[in-house]
């Protein structure tokens, strides 16, 4: 029997990073897999994976940041399965959202409304209507678990990237609040915070890891975690093995804190 054996998990950002390796390790514990994110053949990609392994489970491609994407992927999940157990919401954007939208990781005064507003609305509110669409169908089949994947950015300050350090506060501080708000209806939300890890989101910072010095400032392990390391995290999270963490925040950052 695998830790969530049984379990309907529904995964945001599947088609890449941690929402990937969430994909493959939660169907390779017995779970039924329904992954969204925006891109189809990303999404195609990680399924055949899943299922080449014997694993079950299904793909949504979806806009988590517009007000129908999270409906949407929510109904397609029950259309296939009848309940949903999980949900696992690594979906977002870092520093490689750069590349694609320039100076929308800058300080504060270095970025415009729009640029705010932009990263704001992919991290959290894709957060907040993720969870507003999954929480009252857990209600109604007497509870469920959520867990939200942030960033150690959301607990210390920035330099720069403002936004995004603003957006996962923000998140971490709304698990606490869906705990508080959610926990008589037997539902637990909590929240993995990952430091540097080895994703597309980073990818233009990881070669920092490079010089043996560089990296031993960012983390005392001197490498970026793995994504299927913050996976565990989730699984743990989202399994019954965590049937009293509510409100938690698992740090999984290599050390990367411990310095602050």
């Amino acid at each position: 029997m695998g830790r969530v054996s049984g379990k309907v998990t529904l995964i945001t950002g599947a088609g890449s990073g941690v929402g990937a390796a969430c994909m493959q390790l939660f169907a390779a514990e017995g779970a039924k897999v329904v992954g969204v994110s925006r891109t189809q053949s990303n999404l195609d990609a990680v399924l055949a994976e899943v299922r080449a392994a014997g694993g079950e489970g299904r793909v949504v491609a979806r806009d988590l940041a517009t007000d129908t994407g999270a409906d949407e992927a929510v109904a397609a999940t029950l259309d296939a399965y009848g309940r949903i157990d999980i949900l696992v919401h690594a979906a977002g954007v870092g520093y490689s959202w750069m590349e694609k939208s320039p100076n929308s990781m800058n300080a504060v005064t270095e970025t415009t409304p729009d640029k705010w507003r932009e990263v704001i609305g992919i991290n959290l509110d894709g957060f907040y209507l993720a969870c507003r669409a999954v929480i009252p169908h857990m209600k109604r089949q007497g509870g469920g678990s959520i867990v939200a994947v942030a960033s150690i950015s959301g607990l210390v300050g920035l330099p720069v990237a403002h936004s995004y350090c603003a957006a996962k506060g923000g998140m971490i501080n709304l698990t606490r609040s869906l705990c508080v708000a959610y926990a008589a209806d037997n539902i637990r939300t909590n929240c993995l915070a990952p430091g540097f890890i080895d994703t597309p989101m980073v990818a233009s910072v990881l070669g920092l890891f490079d010089d043996p010095a560089v990296a031993d400032r960012i983390t005392p392990m001197r490498r970026p975690g793995t994504p299927m390391e913050m996976a565990y995290g989730c699984l743990y999270l989202g399994s019954d093995e965590a049937s009293y963490c509510n409100g938690s925040v698992l740090v999984i950052d290599g050390g990367t804190t411990a310095r602050q």
